[in-house]
């Protein structure tokens, strides 16, 4: 049998001890897709505003952009990050015993700010105990030579992965889901990645609409030539308050299933090299914001399908 290089075994074997991402989600962060400046109304599947009673009460908040003049919830950011990465690394340290901590910039584009505060983001986290380096979650249309650079010198000392989603690579499905750039904008940002020494984890959707096995296929083995380090993938799923919900109830879209999402998943993990490992095979909600498919609502059950599955074929996950 042979093992799937997870990102747990991956750290393991570089650091002999296990090493835990600590998600952190940080207020007035949002996404270029969103506030107009290369689209409007975000991807497909992502809560939208104007179809959310409650997220369009908060659209008179501040946001970030790029631009920005100043910050007025800088000193809120500092301490969301300092309370979140506490809560989260103290729950892995009286679970696991861990000891040593990714700070994951997770929730929306987290390079879409000025350079200043990212600076100041990214070094506050560093500081926490037992962090030993960042991932930080974004697009390749959000992200400038300023800050691979930085991240470049914080590669001197920390582990640095820079995470995008590349989603597929086929520019009618990018454009089907409203995404506000094409495949070529991906694969230029994560050569000029890579091209600075920085780890690249790709994120890799299964079941986006019109697409057929062998399109999902090609993004994972496109994936692969640009240079990825490691790679997530998962269905793509219906929430409330979504174009995609609407979609869905219209009849207009129909969600992958299962047992070809778990086919396609398998066929991925045989081709990706050894050197490339794997940091997600699914996901899933367990709330009633779900609307299909249902088979995404209990996620310990899809794995225990996906481990046997790998079983079947000679893979231990």
């Amino acid at each position: 049998m042979k093992k799937v290089n997870t990102i747990g075994r991956y750290f393991r074997k570089k650091y002999g001890e296990s090493v835990y991402k600590v998600p952190l989600g940080i207020e007035g962060f949002t996404c270029p897709n969103i506030d107009g400046t290369v689209a409007k109304g975000g991807c497909t599947f992502c809560l939208n505003e104007s179809f959310s009673p409650n997220l369009a009460k908060q659209s008179k908040k501040f946001y970030l952009n790029p631009k920005s003049k100043n910050n007025p919830l800088l000193g809120n950011q500092l301490e969301q990050v300092r309370i979140q990465y506490s809560a989260t690394s103290r729950r892995l340290a009286n679970k696991y015993g861990a000891t040593r901590f990714i700070a994951y910039f997770q929730s929306f584009t987290n390079t879409y700010a000025p350079f200043e505060t990212l600076k100041t983001l990214y070094e506050e986290a560093l500081r926490q105990p037992g962090c030993i380096g960042l991932s930080i979650g974004t697009r390749s249309d959000s992200v400038t030579d300023e800050v691979l650079d930085y991240l470049s010198e914080l590669a001197d000392k920390y582990e640095i992965w820079v995470e995008y989603g590349i989603q597929s690579i086929y520019n009618e499905t990018l454009e089907a889901i409203n995404r506000g750039h094409d495949s070529a904008n991906v694969k230029e940002w994560i050569g000029r990645t890579k091209k600075r020494g920085l780890n690249v984890c790709g994120h890799v959707i299964f079941g986006l609409p019109g697409e057929s096995d062998s399109m999902m296929l090609d993004t994972v083995r496109e994936s692969v030539g640009w240079g990825i380090d490691s790679i997530k993938i998962h269905p793509l799923y219906v929430v409330k308050n979504t174009v995609l919900a609407v979609d869905f109830m219209k009849g207009k879209f129909e969600p992958i299933d299962e047992s070809r999402y778990i086919k396609l998943l398998v066929e991925s993990i045989k081709m990706l090299p050894s050197s490339i490992s794997v940091q997600r095979v699914t996901a899933g909600i367990g709330d009633d914001s779900l609307l299909a498919p249902m088979w995404c609502r209990n996620k310990h059950e899809q794995m225990k399908r996906i481990r046997e599955a790998l079983k079947n074929e000679g893979f231990i996950y």
